[in-house]
């Protein structure tokens, strides 16, 4: 069933596609982060993240990494489990001209297993409301993150937090709590 409010598209609001337009397709569980909420989110992260890799683990309509992308990140890693999803972002990296952006079609955890990911200095974990595997998530992703990485997490119930994150900014907007967090080291 369609969503009326955001019609299957997202706009991008910061950078230099600001403005553009990303479609996403219908899949379950996908709820696209609100502007007003990326906007906040881009504001404690600065409008600059030339020269940061930024890892998208549930990408869902890509407004999260596209916005990091069109703020100049050096390297965005788009994760989506959903064949049809993972197509539609192949098409934005396409229309957008951010090919920085790589697109991996596998499970997020998954992702995270492989030995040759490298480290990021920016994570976005927004998984579907019903997904709940956060331990085995941090204890995977702990060995993922650069120096005073920064992790956004969005979700309907926040998840007991690993040591090795600190807070640093929270929100709230409808059903979704919002925070960003800092590395702390292992």
């Amino acid at each position: 069933m369609k969503n009326i409010k955001h019609n299957n598209q997202v706009r991008i609001i910061g950078g230099q596609c600001r403005g553009r337009k990303l479609n996403f397709s219908d899949a379950e569980g996908l709820r696209p982060t609100p502007d007003m909420v990326r906007e906040k989110l881009f504001n404690w992260l600065g409008q600059d993240l030339t020269n940061k890799r930024v890892l998208d683990l549930f990408s869902g309509s890509g407004a999260l990494g596209f916005e990091a992308a069109s703020r100049c990140a050096n390297t965005v890693v788009m994760v989506e489990k959903n064949q049809k999803t993972a197509a539609q972002l192949r098409k934005s990296i396409v229309d957008l001209q951010l090919h920085q952006v790589e697109i991996v079609c596998a499970d997020g955890l998954d992702y995270l297993k492989r030995p040759t990911i490298g480290k990021f200095d920016m994570v976005f974990l927004d998984p579907p409301f019903s997904w709940s595997r956060w331990p085995l998530l941090f204890n995977l992703l702990n060995n993922c993150l650069n120096e005073d990485a920064m992790v956004y997490i969005e979700a309907g119930s926040f998840p007991e937090l690993p040591g090795y994150l600190q807070a640093y900014r929270q929100g709230r907007s409808g059903k979704s709590f919002f925070e960003l967090l800092i590395y702390s080291g292992k």
